[in-house]
């Protein structure tokens, strides 16, 4: 195979799936050689000029990974294609000791390029024209494409539990302490589903959607795609309550509870046919799978006992099934006889799964016609759904409206607080009308709750939020991007109390930040220190040019 077939090669589902965290940045370094060092800096140095690497770093950022190595793997006219040696030098990145020989194919070199270039689509920088609420404002006015990547924390208030916080999922499972585990997601680990499903189960109850009403996020984002302007929302979730609140336009990445599966034999079945089991918490098994199971089983066992008859008479071994001993008859056989067993698992991808390609296939086309990124109600922290923000052409406005902010993206403007208060006050201010929560009918298996109280002004966090009582706190100097909802009422109690607000580690208003060591301000809401912690294997030097590029691919 020629490397001009790498063109054809290059996939969606070959990119947007990758995570280049299990890229080891230290792994190589060690063995470099001063000698080897010095030839691969001299080969850099003669490769792409600083403006080339500029342009090429561009265009990465605009027209994505995909288009990006089809472009630069294309055939010239005299049919030679470009090295990928050649552009992970000029970007200041070696590759790992098995791909550094200067005759190493492209062919070879392709999964660790996808992996290189997508930490360098990683480090989006903030569009520094864009900061202000009223800009915010505007670009909700004028957008006619927007994508809505949605999280736990748009459901939070309908009463389902997120999983990360200190009152989530994770956490309430980790304090009853009732199964051993290793780390608390195992409950969404695929491989420790197939031995225990009984941890799932215990707890699917809470998640299911049959019992809990849309909030105003969920029916904000239909506002949106009433208007006409929703591209698409990416949602997270597994609850369904985007379509419950009839959004068409949705993107389920993590699966839904909407359809059910069987491990072994793959039958796909409506969700609510293992509803029962959920309510219940009992583990459903696909009855076809069992019958065959216990089919085989007693087919075994006749065998066997035919066997020992037969050894008795002094007839010897019949032949068949197995060879061993008596003994190792009457061994307890695994009862799925290993594979998959037949277990019934909502559609929902855990960890270990691949997202289903229509995620690949929606974004690499979606991205070329967004105008506008809303991020809302999560905390980033799951690839490959966190990555749709790198894969964005990074000249597209985002806005991020959280409860807390997160250090490892850079929006261009930051609503802070309530997500279902904020969006809420960006539709008063707008002129738009949110639709009320519509009747659900809930599962006659699941506990009767009644509605919560759906309006304008709706108790959140202890205090009533009505879009005329909000007042934004926010920052200044490079913190005038961030804003924080707050009300008339509570200024008013501090009006002459500066408001100090600190950050030291996982401390604070914010459980996302990490490693940071002490922020104050006053009167405007907290952002982490920009920092960049990915770390290519890079070339160090204290000579300029190249070597200094490889150096700041190394911070």
């Amino acid at each position: 195979m020629s490397d001009g077939s790498l063109v054809h090669e290059i996939t969606p589902a070959e990119t947007y799936q990758i995570d280049s965290d299990e890229y080891d940045s230290e792994a190589g370094i060690d063995d470099l050689g001063d000698e080897e060092y010095d030839r691969l800096v001299e080969e850099a140095e003669t490769g792409f000029t600083e403006d080339e690497v500029a342009q090429m770093t561009a265009k990465l950022k605009e027209r994505g990974l995909i288009t990006f190595l089809r472009d630069y793997l294309k055939p010239d006219e005299q049919g030679e294609v470009a090295s990928l040696r050649k552009l992970l030098l000029g970007f200041g990145i070696v590759p790992p000791a098995p791909l550094r020989h200067p005759s190493t194919p492209n062919l070879y070199l392709l999964s660790f390029t996808k992996l290189a270039l997508s930490r360098i689509l990683r480090r989006r920088e903030r569009l520094s024209h864009l900061s202000t609420i009223s800009q915010a404002l505007d670009l909700f006015r004028t957008a006619r494409n927007i994508i809505v990547l949605s999280g736990a924390g748009i459901s939070t208030s309908c009463g389902i539990p997120d999983f990360r916080s200190a009152n989530g999922l994770y956490a309430q499972l980790q304090q009853e302490g009732k199964y051993e585990l290793d780390d608390p997601q195992q409950m969404f680990d695929i491989h420790y589903f197939r031995e225990h499903p009984e941890v799932f189960y215990s707890f699917a109850k809470q998640i299911y959607p049959s019992n809990f009403t849309p909030s105003p996020c969920h029916r904000w984002i239909k506002l949106l795609e009433d208007r006409g302007v929703l591209l698409r929302n990416y949602t997270q979730n597994i609850d369904t309550l985007e379509s419950l609140a009839g959004v068409t336009k949705v993107l389920q990445c993590h699966g839904s509870f909407a359809t059910a599966s069987c491990l072994r034999c793959k039958t796909r079945a409506p969700g609510p046919t293992i509803e029962p089991y959920i309510m219940s918490s009992q583990i459903p098994y696909c009855g076809s799978c069992r019958q065959k199971r216990d089919a085989e089983m007693e087919a075994k066992k006749a065998y066997k006992a035919e066997r020992r008859k037969a050894r008795g008479k002094g007839k010897g071994k019949a032949k068949g099934w197995g060879s061993g001993s008596e003994s190792e008859d009457e061994e307890e056989e695994d009862e799925w006889g290993g594979g998959e067993p037949g277990i019934i698992k909502p559609d929902i991808t855990f960890f270990g799964q691949a997202l289903d390609s229509e995620f690949d296939e929606c974004l690499f086309k979606d991205r070329e016609e967004v105008d506008l990124l809303v991020i809302i109600g999560t905390s980033l922290k799951v690839a490959p759904v966190s990555e749709v923000l790198t894969h964005i052409p990074h000249s597209v406005p985002q806005i991020f409206i959280n409860l807390t902010p997160v250090a490892h993206v850079h929006p261009d403007i930051c609503l802070l607080g309530d997500a279902d208060s904020i969006v809420t006050w960006l539709s008063h201010e707008l002129g738009w009308k949110i639709p009320p929560p519509a009747a659900v009918a809930h599962s006659p298996n699941a506990e009767a709750k009644p509605p919560a109280e759906e309006d304008d002004a709706r108790k959140i966090h202890g205090v009533k939020v009505h879009p005329e009582e909000v007042v934004w706190l926010s920052g200044v100097g490079e913190l005038s991007h961030m804003h924080l909802l707050s009300t008339k009422a509570e200024e008013q109690a501090k009006e002459k109390q500066p408001v100090e607000l600190e950050v030291t580690g996982q401390e604070g208003i914010n459980s996302d930040i990490e490693g940071e060591d002490e922020m104050a301000m006053e009167g405007t809401p907290s952002e982490d220190k920009e920092h960049d912690a990915e770390g290519d294997v890079s070339l160090e030097d204290q000579r300029p040019s190249k070597r200094s590029r490889m150096e700041e691919e190394q911070t």
